[in-house]
Formats: C-alpha cells, sequence, structure tokens
C-alpha cells in the first residue's frame, strides 16, 4: 500500500504542476500579439497537456489501485468528497483542452478571466490535501 500512496503522490505532483502552469501559458498566449508567439505557446501548450495527461492518468490509477487495496475506504465521507472535488479536476483538465484550441484558432478570453481560471486547481488542492490528511469526520 505504500508503494501505491508513494506513486500516487508523485503522479498527482505531476498532474498538478501542469495544472498549475497550463493555464498560466494560457495568459501569456493571450497577451501575444504576433504570429510566432501564437505558434510557440501553442507548442508549449501541446507539449505540458501531454506531460499532465499522463500524470493525471497515472495518478488516478494508483489512486484506484489504492482503493481496490482497501475498499472499505469508500466509506469515509472524507474519502467520498475528496473524489467529487478529483472528478471536478478531471473536468478542469479536460476544459484546459478546450480552451487550448480556442488559443490555437485565435479566441482568446480575456487574460483577467484566465487569471482566475488559473485559481481553480489550488483552492481543489488546498480542499483535498486537508481532506486525505485532516479525513474529517464529516
Amino acid at each position: 500500500m505504500l508503494w501505491l500512496k508513494a506513486f500516487h503522490i508523485i503522479f498527482v505532483v505531476t498532474w498538478f504542476a501542469g495544472l498549475f502552469y497550463l493555464p498560466r501559458l494560457f495568459i501569456y498566449h493571450a497577451q501575444s500579439e504576433d504570429a510566432p508567439s501564437h505558434s510557440r505557446f501553442a507548442t508549449m501548450e501541446r507539449r505540458l497537456f501531454v506531460i499532465t495527461t499522463i500524470g493525471a492518468t497515472l495518478a488516478l490509477a494508483f489512486g484506484a489501485a489504492m482503493l481496490a487495496a482497501n475498499p472499505a475506504y469508500i466509506g469515509f465521507n472524507w474519502l467520498r468528497l475528496k473524489l467529487v472535488l478529483v472528478a471536478g479536476l478531471v473536468a478542469y483538465h479536460v476544459h484546459c483542452r478546450k480552451l487550448m484550441g480556442e488559443l490555437a484558432r485565435g479566441s482568446a478570453r480575456s487574460q483577467v478571466w484566465y487569471r482566475w481560471y488559473n485559481e481553480v486547481p489550488t483552492v481543489a488542492l488546498i480542499a483535498i490535501v486537508i481532506l486525505a490528511v485532516v479525513k474529517p469526520a464529516l
């Protein structure tokens, strides 16, 4: 179980690194005004998205393996809430792919919108870590 947990944490860190930086690239992409910059940011976003997706997939796989190894954990409300937040992060991750497509087509949103969007994974991370470490009785 400890090996599963260690690898789960490693890939969660990978996933979150991408979730923190990808929207920051969106901000820079939206600010850019020339074609070479747009192309460069689109390439950076694509590459980071691939790495982030690998991290997400492996984080989810090792999390599922831990749950399979100890299915009684699903009875805890803190874990159920954590899984809801993780599902929200998966949706956020998929939405980032949609935003990449919009930016690649030249239809950027405002920089302010991307700046707020960039904060979503931070809030989710805080909540998830508190749930996983404190395991509050809900």
